[in-house]
């Protein structure tokens, strides 16, 4: 970090000293990665200045690195032609992401001016849905025929392996474009040159449809360990590939997403750092809302139990750690439910199994608690065994509950097609609140006999 500081440091005073020619020889000794950190972090116009001195070869690499409102202000900063150009160079993947956020008449200037290769291969993704594999996949890979050489295989590599998006894997299709097999790399290398490609290819495929989610796309890379893998059309016909690249990027906007639903915000693209205030509001102002009007019913159910209130004051100073032992409770079950969704490990099918031994775990968590709790009660505040026991009681009960609804609710909106994450801890916790005070009053009260 502080290496890159110090980079940073450097390519300012390069700038602001007008040294263009030093500027342009320090950038091409540095990772792309490194100069998007840095240009990320720069005033828009220093970003601008930046960006025109790169050198062409490694420019299209740092723009693809960029933050995408970075990337916005350089688009539309550039002439058309330079912008195309630009585009031109990004992989068909990362400038359909850049497209899709941008506004429809800067996006028509861009096509008009881009090459017919690179306008098809856009246009051919931005028809697929938002979050599908074919939305996220890149049109750039190394495409062989089964009746090809490992000698022609290799000349084909070299002709367009530049702009490939990898060529570790090779994949070999028919006449009608169907998939038929993989060779990689490292195999075609060590083959005899006469070879034929469709006698050494591994047959055993492993694909992914168009229409398929983005999540479930990077499940199957985590399961076989893949570093590509292809993606075919309804008829097995091979239009493109997803890499890991891809995947990891995947992953990190749904970990963000399943967050900030968990945490009761609307989802957002842009970084902490670049959402505006107003923006912030609205994302997290409708939830807010909604769970403020519903945690009324709490306050309604004490109202309704104002005698029993009156005529023990003290049970009101246990409220508190009955509903937040609840919420916790609840959370704990729905954070582990709801990963396990994301994984692929359970389904609405096993919502017996996962029940059953939630309410095992709520069964163990709230006798221990229950039993610290009751000799607290009885040795520091000098209860009643009555009065500890209806505590003590109720708090067994709202676990039990707390871990139950933790455990339904995600695996409910999952079978119903909603985000499981929605069912996260401010939902589950406004439930629990209500359904605690109902229990700790009910027994209070038939206890009591008030």
């Amino acid at each position: 970090m502080e290496e890159l500081k110090n980079k940073e440091h450097i390519l300012l005073e390069l700038l602001s000293n007008k040294e263009y020619t030093k500027l342009r020889q320090t950038a091409a000794d540095m990772q792309t990665a490194d100069i998007a950190a840095i240009m990320d972090e720069m005033e828009d116009e220093d970003s601008l200045k930046m960006f025109r001195l790169l050198p062409k070869d490694m420019a299209a690499d740092v723009f693809a690195d960029l933050e995408l409102d970075d990337q916005q202000y350089i688009i539309q900063s550039l002439s058309d032609r330079e912008a195309a150009s630009v585009i031109d160079n990004l992989m068909a993947d990362d400038a359909t992401d850049l497209l899709e956020e941008m506004p429809a008449n800067v996006v028509k200037k861009i096509l008009q001016n881009a090459r017919p290769d690179t306008r098809a291969d856009i246009n051919h993704l931005l028809r697929y849905p938002e979050d599908s594999a074919g939305s996220v996949m890149t049109v750039e890979f190394v495409d062989l025929r089964e009746n090809m050489t490992v000698a022609d295989a290799i000349e084909r590599i070299r002709k367009i392996g530049l702009d490939s998006e990898t060529v570790n894997i090779c994949y070999v299709v028919n006449a009608q474009r169907v998939l038929v097999g993989t060779v990689a790399l490292r195999y075609l290398v060590i083959l005899k040159p006469d070879d034929i490609i469709g006698e050494v290819m591994n047959e055993n495929i492993i694909s992914i449809g168009t229409m398929t989610d983005q999540e479930e796309a990077a499940r199957l890379f985590q399961k076989y360990d893949f570093t590509a893998m292809p993606v075919v059309d309804n008829e097995n016909r091979m239009v493109g590939i997803i890499t890991i690249d891809d995947v990891v990027d995947i992953l990190e906007e749904e970990a963000t997403e399943d967050i900030e639903k968990m945490a009761a915000i609307l989802p957002t693209d842009k970084p902490y750092s670049k959402t505006g205030v107003l923006e912030t509001y609205k994302k997290r102002m409708p939830w807010l809302l909604f769970l403020m009007i519903s945690a009324t019913f709490t306050g309604a159910i004490i109202t309704r139990y104002e005698a029993a209130l009156a005529s023990y004051v003290v049970l009101t100073a246990y409220i508190p750690m009955l509903m937040d032992t609840g919420g916790n409770a609840g959370s704990q079950a729905s954070v582990s439910i709801i990963r396990s969704l994301s994984l692929g490990e359970i389904d609405f099918a096993d919502v017996l199994i996962a029940m059953w031994k939630e309410i095992r775990v709520a069964v163990l968590c709230g006798a221990t608690l229950a039993c610290t709790n009751f000799i607290k009660l009885m040795l520091f505040d000098r209860l009643t065994v009555t009065l500890a026991l209806i505590i003590c009681a109720t708090l067994i009960l709202v676990v039990i509950f707390a871990k139950m609804m933790g455990c339904f609710l995600p695996l409910l909106a999952a079978k119903l097609g909603f985000d499981p994450a929605v069912m996260a801890s401010p939902l589950i916790t406004t439930i629990v609140d209500a359904v605690s005070l109902t229990i700790y009053f009910t027994i209070a009260t038939n206890v009591l006999h008030i």
